[in-house]
């Protein structure tokens, strides 16, 4: 391989959320972390030096994009899920999450209701309540190990609470579907017949395993959000980019106009520099990254198969997240989450943050050296067995 994704990097003591704050978040010195959706892996060394040389100019004043910046980002998308936009259809912000707040506010009035299904991201129901809105969920049906839509629940919620806005995990976090294009034109069929505006949070889509196919919401339907960003392809999440592709022009001057009212304009200088390159520079290191990302998916299957058969694998189609099923043990969630962290000595994301249809699950990153995953499976396998 080219790139170098075996060498562990020491994270501790750079700030980092994922390894420098176990004690304020509650947990015990000396967890190994396995939780926030970021990778321990350096991006790719063509955005580095591209960085690097940003920061040799020196100044980092007000920073705007041009042409080139928009045909690059439409260009990554078109090449990999036949869906092109065009520069005015595209609008920049600092994260998903901020994306996702605004089209709350920009689409919704307060009172009214938000659907969303679990269990999903914590910060789906954040920016929901957070603004003041009805928070409705369709439950995911988890059926002989496999996660599956509720169609029926989906519709009557809609109706029967009056929703307005869907926001859709695709693919999905943290149960690791990638939906079927039949799947998403179901549900596409029924928010347009019912009049609900749809926003597809795609941060996910780079992350498609083998025999499955993301389809991007917006070929299905125009008036769709698209939301999506560079952050977890090539783990830049610290720069905050991110876009948003809004075709329907009334939904797009809306959420302009939140925006516009929030105060953001201007994106992070370096945060624009490390998208252009890594859409412009990155594939070749994504499709090696992927292929260890495979590789780290079949050590864990084959570990938990043999060693820990008690702890159930949901099978990933998508994203680097693995959604493991501890129901066997009978435990309660805080007993659960408390050998994870404590006798384990394992930081992963508890079942129940995602919702209580969580409950009896973890959420494990996968994204990291095998040595690292290694050590996590066996920290697992001397507490559970």
């Amino acid at each position: 391989m080219k790139y170098d994704f075996d060498t562990v990097i020491d994270r501790r003591g750079t700030h980092s959320l994922k390894y420098d704050f176990a004690r304020e978040r509650g947990k015990p010195d000396g967890v190994l972390p396995l939780w926030i959706a970021d990778m321990d892996f350096p991006a790719p060394p063509e955005v580095l030096a591209d960085i690097q040389k940003s920061v040799a100019h020196g100044i980092f004043g007000y920073t705007e994009v041009k042409s080139d910046y928009y045909d690059t980002v439409i260009g990554w998308f078109n090449a990999r899920f036949g869906y092109r936009v065009s520069a005015n259809e595209i609008i920049k912000a600092p994260g998903v999450v901020f994306a996702l707040a605004q089209a709350v506010r920009a689409y919704t009035q307060p009172g009214e209701a938000v659907m969303i299904q679990t269990p999903v991201y914590p910060p789906f129901y954040e920016v929901i309540r957070d603004n003041g809105r009805a928070l409705v969920t369709n439950p995911l049906l988890y059926k002989d190990g496999k996660y599956l839509i509720d169609y029926e629940d989906f519709e009557r919620k809609i109706v029967d609470h009056d929703v307005k806005l869907f926001i859709l995990c695709s693919p999905h976090n943290p149960v690791g579907r990638v939906w079927t294009q039949s799947e998403l034109e179901a549900m596409n069929e029924i928010c347009e017949r019912r009049g609900v505006i749809i926003v597809s949070d795609e941060i996910h889509c780079d992350f498609v395993w083998p025999g499955h196919t993301h389809t991007c919401f917006g070929l299905l339907n125009e008036n769709a959000v698209i939301a999506t960003a560079p952050s977890k392809t090539f783990n830049l999440a610290g720069l905050q980019a991110s876009h948003l592709f809004v075709k329907n022009v009334g939904l797009r001057n809306k959420l302009r106009a939140e925006i516009g009212r929030s105060g953001y304009s201007q994106l992070n200088t370096l945060g624009l520099v490390a998208c252009q390159s890594a859409y412009t520079h990155g594939a070749a290191w994504l499709e090696e990254l992927n292929r260890y990302l495979v590789e780290n998916i079949r050590f864990s299957r084959e570990f938990l198969a043999t060693r820990l058969p008690r702890i159930r694998l949901v099978e990933p189609e998508g994203t680097y997240l693995l959604w493991l099923d501890f129901s066997d043990y009978a435990l309660t969630q805080k007993e659960l989450d408390r050998r994870i962290a404590e006798n384990a000595k394992l930081w992963l994301s508890s079942g129940t943050g995602f919702g209580q249809d969580g409950e009896g699950f973890q959420r494990i990153n996968i994204a990291c050296p095998r040595a690292t995953l290694a050590e996590a499976l066996s920290r697992l396998e001397k507490e559970f067995t």
